[in-house]
């Protein structure tokens, strides 16, 4: 596979992963923000991940990569959950900086410079920049249900996030692919990347209603889900142990 390049001609150095299912009509004008965020300061690649839709999103991609040469497009053949979307997309990634957001168009693409920089200026120490969002546009019942899940999640996990479910993040694509995979690991990603020993930065972002169509991802579908990932991550982090040093010896002393 050839490395993709940007319009400019440089490989990438930032990989923007949205994974998406049936959203057709959020494709374009998502886009549109994204290049509005990012033209002329990172050389940068757009990759959607179509999680096995069966409406018009595939046809959408494919005709604006037709005029868009940083626009990419992965496809599951079924849905896959939106874990394995956002791992099969940095696994495409070409960048070294990764930056998600859903592709519901709630996430604002405006704040994406902010979480590049971030861990642009963070250095090594920093594996992960997490949107935190204010002023959310869901339903009363949503933000209930959001608040209860994050406040049990941080009194287990002690992953100090008070929101882990915002789609805005950006991080190093090696720390991301080095992380422990199961299916719901987009949610817990603040815990696992303290696990292996990285600072965490956050960067408040606006909240806005989805652009078009209606949510793929429900409450009840996933909760018992959740409950069971939650203890599994719990499991984790009491049994990581301190990451060796390692260096090879070839004096013969």
């Amino acid at each position: 596979m050839s490395e993709p390049v940007t319009q400019s001609g440089a490989t990438p150095g930032v990989s923007i992963v949205v994974p998406v299912r049936n959203e057709a009509d959020n494709v374009e004008p998502l886009i549109a923000e994204i290049a509005a965020a990012l033209d002329g300061r990172w050389a940068y690649e757009i990759i959607y991940v179509d999680d096995g839709s069966s409406d018009a999103t595939p046809q959408r991609l494919a005709a604006l990569r037709g005029r868009l040469p940083h626009l990419r497009q992965v496809r599951h053949e079924q849905s896959c959950g939106q874990s394995a979307a956002v791992r099969s997309g940095v696994r495409h990634a070409r960048g070294a900086i990764v930056a998600t957001l859903d592709g519901d168009g709630q996430n604002n693409p405006a704040f994406l410079p902010d979480l590049i920089a971030a861990i642009e200026k963070g250095g090594a120490r920093v594996g992960l920049a997490a949107g935190q969002r204010v002023g959310r546009k869901d339903t009363g019942f949503k933000k209930i249900q959001s608040r209860i899940a994050n406040t049990v999640r941080n009194g287990i996990l002690r992953d100090g996030t008070r929101d882990s479910g915002c789609g805005l993040k950006a991080f190093r694509r090696e720390v991301f692919l080095a992380l422990p995979y199961f299916d719901g690991l987009h949610r817990f990603l603040p815990a696992l990347v303290r696990r292996e020993g990285f600072d965490i930065v956050y960067v408040d972002v606006a909240d806005r209603p989805r652009l078009s169509g209606v949510s793929n991802y429900g409450f009840f579908d996933r909760l018992w889900i959740g409950i069971m990932d939650l203890a599994g991550v719990w499991w984790l982090i009491r049994r990581k142990k301190a990451t060796p040093v390692v260096s090879e010896v070839t004096s013969r002393d």
